[in-house]
């Protein structure tokens, strides 16, 4: 990573120098050369438990301003993710449960100083101010118009196509901004899809006469599969607490025309030109497991990524899976059930496309039962990455 300077200038153009914008100009420099700390506001909204690899593009920008000497101000909506932000969204978000986004919050937070210096992070709930009085509720709804709410790209293909829109999804925004008036934030960071709310938290701290806040948005990370946004609900993620042959082999599936976004993002550099783009994918997938698992783990990775995928060869650890055959005989579409979670008709679809080995021996096509004598103790692989050793009781 670039060693910023401690001059104004310079640090500006370090912190703006991969965001999309950085709005209005000039007021980041204005503000650093203030001299002070400046707090720096992220708030995540806990619908969903885990972080993945899109969600530490902006995480990464806030442990750049904590490296210079501000403070990162987490705000996890624990009272907005009961609204659900619209950003994005072509439709009402469901409800979540009190309980589900309480634990969601806490494992977040945690999962956030895997990035973060905790030292520099300041945690707060906005259920600490958003369960306000119907007078302060009002006064809230006076900053801004429903005109204004509709110029978001969301809400106004939404109301041009006569979808609904809740009145609780309307107050989102003011939801979001007046985080940023009761924490004093000097700037905000988040996605390109933000932008609407970032901005509208400026005029929300200026109706409250708090200095308004400058904003970065920061570009969104796309998915392994290298076209949408990285998302769990996708299933093209990359979660930071995947284990480390999961996180490396992961993204080695990310295409090469996403991985010069992987590394400016994540990694803040650029692949070897000189290098074929497999090293480069390697030396990606490496370095970012590296940084959420350590060296050792890294190596460990990509060790059995080659051994699995390259020679071909069973994992050094496959997990046992303890059967009984009554009869003598294993019904192999049950006995993948039972080893991989797979529906009885998706085992038979394995077997008839030749997915299924035994000891690395494709299974005849047409064979659904086997003699439990000739599987025990032996390795059962379906498609390129599943395995379990048999063993009868």
């Amino acid at each position: 990573m670039t060693e910023p300077r401690a001059d104004p200038a310079s640090a500006a153009r370090f912190l703006t120098r991969n965001a999309v914008e950085a709005l209005p100009a000039g007021a980041l420099e204005r503000q650093l050369s203030e001299g002070r700390p400046l707090r720096v506001k992220l708030g995540i909204d806990p619908t969903a438990p885990d972080i993945h690899l899109g969600h530490t593009v902006v995480l990464r920008k806030l442990r750049e301003f904590q490296d210079l000497g501000h403070t990162v101000v987490l705000i996890v909506g624990d009272y907005t993710a009961r609204v659900g932000d619209p950003s994005g969204r072509s439709s009402v978000r469901p409800v979540l449960s009190g309980e589900q986004i309480d634990a969601n919050a806490e494992t977040f937070r945690s999962q956030a100083t895997k990035v973060l210096d905790p030292q520099r992070t300041e945690t707060r709930m906005n259920g600490e101010w958003l369960d306000m009085g119907m007078d302060e509720l009002f006064r809230l709804t006076r900053t801004s118009t429903v005109a204004q709410l509709l110029e978001r790209d969301d809400f106004a293909k939404r109301y041009a196509a006569n979808e609904p829109i809740s009145i609780l999804e309307l107050l989102y925004p003011l939801l979001q901004g007046y985080d940023s008036v009761a924490v004093r934030a000097d700037v905000e960071l988040g996605g390109t899809d933000q932008k609407f709310n970032l901005l509208l938290g400026r005029d929300i701290q200026g109706a409250y006469g708090v200095p308004p806040q400058s904003v970065l948005t920061m570009p969104i990370l796309p998915g392994i599969d290298g076209v949408q946004r990285m998302s769990k609900s996708l299933g093209n993620y990359v979660g930071v607490t995947d284990a480390p042959a999961d996180m490396f082999g992961k993204l080695m599936r990310v295409p090469d025309s996403a991985m010069g976004t992987y590394y400016e993002l994540l990694l803040d550099s650029e692949p070897d030109p000189s290098q074929p783009p497999v090293q480069s994918k390697r030396r990606m997938a490496s370095e970012l497991t590296a940084q959420f698992h350590g060296p050792a783990a890294a190596q460990a990775a990509e060790a059995g990524f080659d051994r699995l995928h390259v020679r071909h060869e069973v994992p050094e650890e496959v997990e046992e899976l303890v059967l009984q055959a009554a009869d003598g005989t294993i019904h192999l579409p049950a006995l993948l059930s039972a080893a991989f979670g797979v529906s009885s008709s998706e085992g038979r679809r394995l077997l008839a496309q030749g997915g299924v080995k035994v000891d690395g021996e494709p299974v005849v096509a047409d064979a659904l039962d086997m003699p439990a004598e000739e599987l025990d103790g032996t390795v059962v692989q379906a498609g390129k990455r599943r395995f379990r050793r048999i063993r009868l009781s």
